[in-house]
This record gives C-alpha cells, sequence and structure tokens, in this order.
C-alpha cells in the first residue's frame, strides 16, 4: 500500500514545497501534473521543502491523461474538491492491496469540471464553513493525508522518538 498526493497543475511554489515537505515525512509520493506554474528549482519551493528533497519521491506527467494512464487496476483515486457531498473521512483507506491516490486541484480553478463529472463518485470535501472559499492546498493535503494515514496505523512512521535534549525530560 502506498499513499499518493497529486497536484494537478499546481501554481504556488510554497504550497507545493510545503506538500513535498509533507510528502518526504510520511513516505507519500508525490505526484506533479504539468504544466507547473513554477520551475522545480524555484527558490521559495526549494525553502518551503527545507533540506527534504532528497526525500520525496516525485513523479511528474505530462497531462492529466498521462497520469491517469498510471493507474492500475486495483488503484484508488479520490478527487478532492469543495463541490463534492461526501466527506473524505466517510471512506476506509485500509486495503494492503491498494495504492491510494488523493487528487487535489490548481490553487485557482481546482480540478477541471470533466473530469470531476466523468468520476462523480470519486470525489470527497474536506467540511468547512460558508465563510471562506476554501482551504489552503497544503492545508487540505495534510488534513486529507493524515486521516489515510491514522487508519493506516501510521505505517512507517514514528510515533514516538528520544532526542538527545528532549524538552518533556530535561
Amino acid at each position: 500500500m502506498t499513499n499518493h498526493v497529486v497536484l494537478y497543475e499546481p501554481l504556488m511554489p510554497a504550497n507545493t514545497g510545503n506538500i513535498a515537505r509533507t510528502c518526504a515525512g510520511t513516505d507519500t509520493v508525490l505526484d506533479l501534473i504539468e504544466p507547473l506554474g513554477f520551475s522545480l528549482d524555484d527558490k521559495h519551493m526549494k525553502r518551503a521543502g527545507l533540506d527534504y528533497w532528497d526525500k520525496v519521491k516525485i513523479n511528474k506527467h505530462d497531462s492529466l491523461e498521462d497520469f491517469l494512464a498510471t493507474l492500475q487496476a486495483n488503484d484508488e483515486m479520490y478527487l478532492i474538491s469543495k463541490f463534492s457531498s461526501k466527506s473524505y473521512t466517510d471512506i476506509e483507506y485500509t486495503d494492503p492491496t491498494k495504492n491510494y491516490y488523493f487528487v487535489f486541484g490548481k490553487e485557482t480553478t481546482g480540478l477541471p469540471k470533466t473530469f470531476m463529472r466523468e468520476y462523480y463518485e470519486r470525489n470527497l470535501r474536506i467540511p468547512m464553513s460558508d465563510h471562506i472559499r476554501a482551504f489552503n492546498l497544503a492545508n487540505s493535503v495534510a488534513i486529507v493525508l493524515f486521516e489515510a494515514l491514522r487508519q493506516q496505523g501510521f505505517p512507517h512512521l514514528e510515533q514516538s522518538h528520544h532526542y538527545p535534549k528532549d524538552k518533556l525530560k530535561d
């Protein structure tokens, strides 16, 4: 079982850098669907990802169609959108024989309408009030990804760690 965060045509390097850092810290694959609104060498993105870039596996796809062609029959793909009425917490992400792909749209326009309609039953929402247009992309990724990881028992992740200078034990 592998989790994938998929960013469709991301525009903001700082968001992608933060998401890459989250992926590095959770052993999650980052799939980027081009065109990107920045260069992967962008200084803001590099700074947001800090020195973790060598710890994240990144797959680049030339288009949405190219990305879809990489999916296997047993893979589970979910589209995260404010337009869905089904919550991301309504799904079980625990089948060890499946890879889970969480697809997030571009910051300004989200995912293409035709794509969302084609995969209507795969659209999921993060509950929120009507006071805002949407949550920040990097925050949305963390919210959904950590629900999947929680259900999966946080595979490969330390749930406690001993630090030489432990603030709670000094």
